[in-house]
């Protein structure tokens, strides 16, 4: 306790780093939970007692590639209602394929991908929201908002909003305000009166989206729904308790909240991995400063077991206090993200805030476990301390052999490492060659751990002599210093190593991901615009016709997803494949190699191409003929009549058609509308066409109208945004490495007291003195930069070449990043040396050479 008390700016910054990492995972874990709760509140406001609904219908409520969602006949409703234990039976009608725009031609829907949903105000309603203000429609004029969304976008009663639908736009008023009993996430909602919503929204009257059914007193939902399962008898319909329809619509939303949870969790991992080498060094320097003492321990009577029990022991309290205070800060840091996605468009509630008791637990022991795991190496050193070193200076003696094993571990696991990436990087198979990539990262990353030391002395010279020696006798002090104890420099460096090596790996793939994407687009895309909603969300014919009527186009592709069912000759089916009804001219708008026969050939009637992934595997050849039985359609034979190369990321595997094949066997209601189109422009009106195609799209603001320079940045904006969250996350590692930087400054000053205060006795100034200090930390941050960006990139560069065998060919380093970073690490170094430079000037002379 009084060693622990005695060292409390030490401990502090070591506390910090265990506070950090701890509120991290804390903080996700109560930001998820969180969203957990909210929508689990939500899906259970909002669902019936027993729902019914068409069995097509989709599960996580994305839009209907054809537009209009799947429905029931209204007649249901009455043999519904003849069921035992049913209280009340009434048609719901609900669609995500709609956009609401006001005068302005403005989006009323979220911007944060959540969707707009429109449907008929039921008595279910009344379960989740209650009328604030105004009344519900009562006509096809009329419309209520809910209350979040009149909030964001300004919405008052009597404003009119224009519905975007596939059967058509239709405009009503405002007469009524909803809000949401419980916490709405961020979804626009609209009601309309019953029969405007089925005309509108479905196209047509006496059809219903779902069947919302109460039970009447005492019967459970259960055996409500055996009741109206038996009313109803077979048939192409889905019934779901309350619980299911929550539990389905919990699991739509779990996998992507799965996947923000584990990996913000791997960010707080890296944090931990990071903070571990802080705290090794921490205890480390203390031990070796107290080697005296130590001994005097020893001499008196203490044995090795009290000694290493005295360290852990003081790891163990600050894994306690750093874990307590971090459990505390990450239920902060939750209601911190909580306010941030309110800011973008994401209503969180902090009375929904969720702490669960495995929280703060897990937290705990994860702090206090890693701070002791960490302490044991020099907890062990300080055990075998023998009493004779009472007699010696400071420091524990040197262990040659251990750093001769230590030197060829590391390079053996370094070795092993560098021979997997490069049997990753000459993979045949990406599934066989991501394994190896995953296994040759790690063995890197730990030899490069183990042999930091080794390397210390070669690069921290080469960094020495470009950036100190201009310093004079300054710098090679700080040069020395950086040298004195490789392994004290090893670790603090390979703290920064980390981070930096992630930040170089994925600056490495994001860029070759545009850089291949770009290529692609240039080699494969003869079309002049694209035009794209972006959301999932199909393209409505009003919006395709005013495409098709702009002035100064050549033509327009029409592009649909087709759901089919292809049976190969030799009798292999596969359900959903990639099958792509198009018009003929999207041969020119899209340049596919062709393997053998003819492309223009396949789009003729009852024809058909396929990819050369799927002629092979199934030994399809030009000539034979494939059985394609379309969802909602009829069963065609199509000729093959081309196979096309696979070396491509554009269509990668489609199979295409033509759209009036496809016409021919699926009726005109249930053909998907088209989920993106190309157009060409007239020969050198390129730039006319463009502006012309925005001014046809205005009253369309769900879509976007692209040219191929257009493409191209909007691709590299999501690459760069995605990069810019992952950079974000790896700062808090980054943060943690610079708190070891300066903890082992700190320490190193206190450990060279007395030799600070000769140097000063002997004309050192003090301004000389912080220089040396803050160069020595320069150096160190340049150190663990220089380990970092070269690992980095070197698993970059593997990771690439596994992309290439998905398409991405072209590997690009983004040398300015990797320069910017580079630099960056100096100018943390200079931060982290600040504090510790200070104190060192501060020093009396006096008494820091009286200093024992």
């Amino acid at each position: 306790m009084r060693n622990f008390l005695a060292h409390k700016g030490r401990m502090a910054l070591s506390a910090v780093a265990v506070l950090l990492s701890v509120a991290f995972v804390c903080g996700t874990l109560v930001f998820t939970d969180t969203m957990n709760t909210t929508f689990d509140k939500l899906f259970a406001a909002t669902s019936s007692d027993v729902t019914v609904s068409p069995k097509s219908a989709s599960a996580d409520g994305a839009p209907s590639r054809t537009g209009k969602p799947d429905a029931l006949p209204a007649s249901l409703i009455q043999r519904v209602e003849k069921a035992p234990g049913v209280g009340r039976a009434e048609g719901g009608v609900g669609s995500t394929s709609v956009t609401v725009v006001n005068a302005e031609n403005e989006n009323m829907g979220s911007s944060t991908g959540a969707p707009t949903i429109a449907g008929n105000w039921t008595d279910n309603d009344l379960k989740a929201m209650e009328i604030t203000s105004g009344h519900a429609p009562r006509g096809p004029t009329e419309m209520m908002v809910d209350a979040d969304t009149a909030d964001k976008h300004h919405l008052k009663i009597g404003d009119s909003l224009r519905t975007i639908a596939v059967t058509g736009d239709f405009t009503a008023k405002i007469t009524g305000i909803a809000t949401f009993k419980v916490t709405n996430p961020g979804a626009a909602v609209v009601y309309f009166d019953t029969a405007t919503a089925q005309k509108e929204l479905l196209g047509a009257t006496g059809r219903f989206t779902q069947i919302n059914v109460t039970a009447a007193s005492g019967v459970s939902d259960t055996q409500l729904k055996q009741n109206v399962a038996a009313a109803l008898g077979s048939g192409p319909y889905k019934l779901q308790t309350a619980k299911e329809a929550a539990d389905a619509g919990r699991d739509s939303v779990g996998s992507f909240l799965d996947v923000m949870k584990y990996a913000m969790l791997g960010f707080a991992g890296i944090a931990f991995l990071v903070g571990i080498f802080l705290i090794i060094n921490t205890f480390s320097m203390l031990v070796a400063q107290r080697t005296r003492e130590i001994g005097l321990m020893r001499a008196i009577g203490s044995s090795r077991k009290q000694v290493n029990r005295s360290v852990l022991l003081e790891a163990l309290l600050l894994g306690v206090f750093g874990s307590i205070l971090g459990v505390g800060a990450g239920v902060g840091l939750a209601v911190g993200l909580m306010k941030l996605m309110g800011s973008i468009g994401m209503e969180l509630s902090t009375g929904d805030l969720t702490v669960r008791w495995t929280t703060p637990v897990t937290g705990l022991v994860l702090g206090v476990v890693v701070t002791v795991v960490a302490a044991y190496v020099p907890a062990r050193r300080a055990g075998k301390i023998s009493p004779m070193a009472a007699l010696r200076d400071a420091g524990t003696p040197a262990d040659g052999k251990a750093g001769v094993i230590r030197a060829v571990i590391g390079l053996v696991l370094t070795g092993a490492g560098t021979a997997a990436l490069f049997a990753s990087a000459n993979s045949s198979k990406a599934a066989s060659g991501s394994g190896l990539l995953g296994l040759g990262v790690v063995l890197t990353l730990i030899g490069f751990v183990v042999v930091g030391p080794l390397l210390a002395g070669g690069v921290v010279r080469v960094i020495s002599a470009l950036v100190l020696r201009m310093f004079g006798p300054v710098g090679r002090m700080a040069e020395r210093n950086a040298l004195r104890n490789p392994r004290r420099t090893g670790a603090t460096g390979a703290a920064l190593m980390i981070g930096l090596a992630l930040v170089a790996c994925l600056s490495v793939v994001g860029s070759s991901m545009v850089a291949s994407a770009t290529s692609e687009l240039d080699k494969s895309v003869g079309a002049d615009f694209i035009v794209s909603s972006g959301t999932g969300q199909p393209i409505v014919p009003q919006a395709a016709d005013a495409l098709k009527k702009t002035p100064g186009i050549a033509h327009v592709t029409n592009y649909k997803d087709m759901d089919a069912k292809v049976t190969a000759p030799d009798g292999g089916t596969s359900k959903n494949e990639n099958l792509i009804a198009a018009d003929p001219t999207y041969q020119q708008d899209l340049r596919r190699k062709v393997v053998s026969g003819d492309l223009a050939a396949a789009y003729g009637k009852n024809a058909m191409s396929v990819g050369e992934t799927y002629a092979t595997a199934h030994h399809v050849k030009v000539g034979d003929s494939m059985t394609v039985a379309f969802k909602d359609g009829g069963t065609a034979r199509l000729k093959v009549a081309a196979i096309t190369s696979d070396d491509t990321n554009v269509d990668k595997a489609a199979m295409y058609t033509n759209i009036t094949t496809a016409a021919s066997y699926v009726p005109a209601d249930r053909m998907p509308k088209n989920m993106i189109m190309f157009a060409k422009a007239d020969d050198g009106k390129a730039k006319e066409a463009y502006a012309s195609l925005k001014d046809s799209l205005k009253p369309y603001p769900q879509y976007k109208v692209q040219n191929q320079a257009d493409f191209k940045q909007d691709l590299k904006d999501q690459i760069g945004q995605l990069l810019n969250i992952v950079y974000g996350l790896l700062a808090l590692a980054i943060i943690v490495a610079v708190l070891g930087v300066v903890n082992t400054l700190a320490l190193s000053v206190v450990e060279r007291t007395r030799e600070i205060g000769l140097m000063r006795a002997i004309g050192l100034s003090r301004r000389q003195l912080r220089r040396m200090i803050r160069l020595e930390s320069v150096v160190i941050a340049l150190f663990g930069a220089l380990l970092g960006l070269g690992l980095g990139m070197g698993w970059g560069t593997t990771a690439q070449k596994l992309l290439a065998l998905e398409g991405m060919g072209v590997l690009e380093i983004p040398w300015p990043t990797i320069i910017t970073v580079f630099v960056a690490s100096a100018f943390v170094g200079l931060f982290a040396a600040l504090i510790p430079a200070y104190r060192a000037g501060r020093m009396n002379v006096l008494n820091a050479i009286a200093t024992d």
